[in-house]
């Protein structure tokens, strides 16, 4: 046997990753589901009429739901072919091309933020946390998922091609404590385990 046509993965920042992976991106939407078996939905609880960003949103994959709770979506990721994606999947819904660590969105405008596999591509926590607070009228939550991803997993593109997009290593604790030192409280927090382990961390933390 010989790998002499393979061709290596090769390893991507988010924005540049995510560009080239967005077309492919929903066919792995019943794998990422799978992270949260239903909790996330659970923990965020009633939104009906509520002003709900979701920040790292991708193509989507969460938007439905949302707005099936009859909440005022408006997504954010930093990839803008994500982006163009999700425009076409949810024409209603207002979505916009940025960076998690600096939101263009102004101060106190949402009632509620979700950040779903935002976490496992920011190196540290605490910039983003800040901006979430930031948009975030007080008395509103925010609702964290830290997925338990040791090695960025590889990601087919056409044929043979792979790509990585870098990913960084959360501990529950240490994504609490970022919450608190942004001045959270954290409210909730839930695990989703597979045979025995923890394979999802879901905090829910409040703004004061």
């Amino acid at each position: 046997m010989t790998y002499k046509n393979r061709k290596p993965s090769i390893v991507h920042d988010s924005k540049e990753g995510y560009d080239k992976y967005a077309k492919f991106y929903d066919k792995t939407l019943e794998y990422l589901d799978s992270f949260e078996q239903g909790k996330l939905m659970g923990v965020i609880g009633k939104i009906k009429g509520k002003k709900v960003l979701d920040v790292g949103c991708g193509t989507g994959r969460i938007v439905r739901a949302l707005t099936e709770k009859e909440a005022i979506i408006s997504g954010v990721d930093l990839s803008s072919e994500m982006i163009l994606v999700a425009r076409k999947k949810f024409p209603k819904v207002e979505f916009a091309q940025g960076d998690a660590e600096k939101l263009p969105f102004k101060d106190e405008e949402f009632d509620v933020v979700v950040a779903s596999f935002l976490i496992v591509h920011l190196k540290t926590l605490q910039k983003a946390f800040d901006e979430i607070y930031r948009v975030l009228k007080p008395g509103g939550f925010f609702v964290v998922t830290n997925i338990n991803q040791r090695k960025a997993p590889k990601l087919k593109l056409a044929e043979q091609n792979k790509i990585v997009i870098d990913s960084y290593y959360h501990m529950p604790d240490r994504v609490t404590k970022a919450l608190e030192d942004s001045f959270f409280f954290v409210e909730k927090e839930e695990f989703v385990y597979e045979s025995g382990i923890w394979i999802n961390q879901i905090v829910k933390a409040v703004k004061k």
